[in-house]
């Protein structure tokens, strides 16, 4: 069975993605950038504010998929300018600290809004419940 997760986000429809699809135990959650509900830029200017913006996204996806945080097994940030690593990454281990998923950093020339510092993006198994 394929579930697919909305975020509400404008561009989900438009580009013809999911903020998150699970199938069986499996989560990915799609690039996620830092939106408000209103579909604006949350923290202009500010990597660590997008940031948890980002992954506060990433959070609900995965609570509405049947998951939490606590089975991501691997994270991917994107950004825009590298130098905002150390600030982004603070904000990574807020949430990620005791988890310690596997993770990527890398610098991307750009996103669809030029506003935007950072993306995340993640994956989730989400172990059976019979053992």
């Amino acid at each position: 069975m394929r579930q697919l997760i909305s975020s509400g986000s404008p561009y989900e429809p438009q580009i013809g993605i999911s903020r998150a699809v699970r199938v069986g135990s499996i989560v990915a959650i799609s690039g996620t950038a830092p939106l408000g509900p209103d579909g604006r830029t949350i923290a202009p200017g500010d990597p660590a504010g997008q940031a948890r913006r980002c992954l506060e996204i990433i959070k609900q996806a995965l609570e509405r998929a049947g998951a939490s945080l606590d089975q991501v097994i691997r994270t991917r940030t994107l950004l825009t300018r590298i130098d905002d690593w150390h600030a982004v990454a603070a904000v990574h281990g807020e949430f990620f600290g005791a988890i310690r998923p596997a993770n990527t950093v890398m610098q991307v020339t750009r996103f669809i809004d030029p506003e935007w510092l950072v993306e995340f993006e993640a994956d989730a198994v989400v172990e059976s419940e019979e053992r």
